[in-house]
């Protein structure tokens, strides 16, 4: 065959790459030697093989072959160093974010956590919970970003509360001495939005740092929000603390942004307080966050999302709750 129509080789070159971004070294190594093998095949049979163009195609050929099986050690060591490293993200954020269902002090507390990248379970909320001599604490918050700096001070937040719970007597001295241990390791646009409950009998004590406001479930459901608004952790904060009497059967529901920031795929907010009220129906708290969330996935349509975390509290010993009336509660600062 004339030399004007023979057949170029380059194209080959396109097995050998794809292989290096699918396979591992060995398999794309295999494929390397089968284009080279064709190559070559292609160039004799087109009595091509003396040629200047087919020995710069062929030449291409082969330093593309030689690149290949590299490039796929190159990659699948990567991913390989990425899965260990989301593993061990995973394993710590689990020791951060311990899962609860069960009575501390008197409070029957539940727990769920979920992460909006399927993938990885990294994000930036937190909880945790503390039978101190002074109550039963709990701590909601929500870390400025997502990713291993968002872990970081995730972290370090958790670490902080469970140093300083036990010891701290009031919730505003609590906040204080977070802020900070918080402050010498955060950025300059960084900060942390945190609720803390502290429960007595008869009541609930709140100080809010910037986080969405906490949901009493009884008899109505209402938003517990304070009269003035308090800075997050990171950005000086003047905690105030507010009280909230608790009757009977009453429940707190204490969660992040990814509830309230939720939107539809027509942008429409999830309904909180009527779907808190469906949900929190619910006699055991394990089914009524769950039932909660997925009326938050029905709303969104999909997987939400930002991370979201939900803590519901509701005394031991109080049955479960009827929910009738929504609406939105200002408690005074004490």
């Amino acid at each position: 065959m004339n030399a004007m129509h023979a057949m170029p080789v380059t194209p080959l070159l396109l097995g050998p790459l794809l292989a290096s971004v699918r396979l591992g070294r060995g398999r794309t190594l295999l494929v390397c030697c089968c284009a080279a093998a064709l190559g070559l095949a292609m160039g004799a049979g087109d009595g091509d093989l003396v040629s200047a163009r087919f020995g710069t195609e062929y030449g291409g050929l082969l330093l593309g072959c030689a690149v290949a099986p590299y490039l796929a050690r190159h990659r699948t060591s990567l991913e390989a160093a990425l899965a260990q490293a989301r593993e061990v993200a995973r394993s710590t954020q689990q020791l951060i974010l311990r899962p609860i269902s069960r009575d501390l002090a008197g409070i029957h507390v539940c727990t769920r956590y979920h992460c909006a990248a399927a993938e990885s379970a990294v994000g930036g909320d937190v909880y945790d919970a503390a039978a101190t001599p002074y109550g039963l604490r709990v701590l909601v918050g929500d870390v400025r970003g997502h990713g291993l700096e968002a872990l970081r001070l995730s972290a370090a937040t958790v670490a902080a509360f469970r140093e300083l719970a036990y010891t701290t007597p009031d919730l505003p001295a609590l906040v204080t001495d977070l802020d900070k241990r918080l402050a010498p390791q955060l950025e300059a646009e960084d900060f942390v939005t945190a609720v803390l409950a502290e429960f007595a009998p008869g009541e609930v004590r709140l100080v809010n740092c910037g986080h969405p406001a906490p949901v009493r479930a009884g008899r109505s459901v209402e938003l517990l929000e304070p009269l003035a608004p308090v800075p997050p952790l990171g950005l000086n904060p003047d905690p105030r603390q507010y009280r909230v009497r608790l009757q009977p059967g009453d429940r707190l529901l204490l969660y992040t942004d990814g509830l309230t920031e939720a939107r539809s795929p027509d942008g429409t907010p999830f309904p909180l307080l009527p779907e808190a009220a469906r949900a929190l129906r619910e006699p055991l708290p394990d089914d009524a966050l769950d039932h909660l969330y997925a009326r938050l996935v029905a709303h969104t349509g999909a997987r939400p999302a930002d991370d979201l975390a939900l803590v519901l509290c509701q005394p031991s010993q109080a049955s479960a709750p009827v929910t009738a009336v929504t609406h939105s509660h200002r408690s005074g600062c004490s």
